[in-house]
């Protein structure tokens, strides 16, 4: 008898020590999760202004108000040398009006932002404007920086 009780207490206790030994961690460390997206906030705060338009302009200067608007209007861009941008793509003037009509979501609600350069020819800043009114597009705007007194 005293062999069998002293048997039994060894597998006993060896597996109560197993049990404590092999237990899963139960909490997750999520310091650095928080870390890294908190970066990625800062970074994508900071970069967001130099994400809407990529095409260089010498913009003039008024003193009108700037438009309020919800949705973000689709920008025109005439560089200096007479060069045309839908956003960022180069098109021809020809192509203003059907390409306007394929990414303009609201129609003709849609609103559209025409940025000319100070130093870009006025005739064709016009032009453009033209061909875009006459497509039925009436929410116009001439994009300007606030003129410095």
């Amino acid at each position: 008898m005293g062999m069998q009780s002293a048997g039994a207490a060894p597998e006993e206790a060896g597996r109560r020590r197993r049990r404590k030994r092999h237990q899963p961690m139960s909490e997750i460390n999520v310091t650095p999760f928080v870390d890294v997206m908190l970066v990625l906030l800062i970074i994508f705060m900071v970069a967001a202004p130099l994400l809407t338009v990529g095409v260089p302009l010498d913009l003039p200067e008024t003193q009108a108000k700037p438009l309020e608007g919800a949705t973000e209007p689709i920008t025109i861009s005439v560089a200096a040398d007479g060069r045309i941008y839908i956003q960022d793509t180069e098109i021809a003037a020809e192509e203003v009006v059907p390409k306007l009509e394929a990414i303009a979501q609201n129609g003709y609600d849609e609103r559209i932002f025409v940025r000319g350069d100070q130093d870009a020819d006025y005739g064709t800043i016009m032009k453009v404007m033209g061909r875009i009114n006459a497509a039925g597009y009436k929410r116009l705007g001439l994009v300007t920086l606030e003129e410095q007194q």
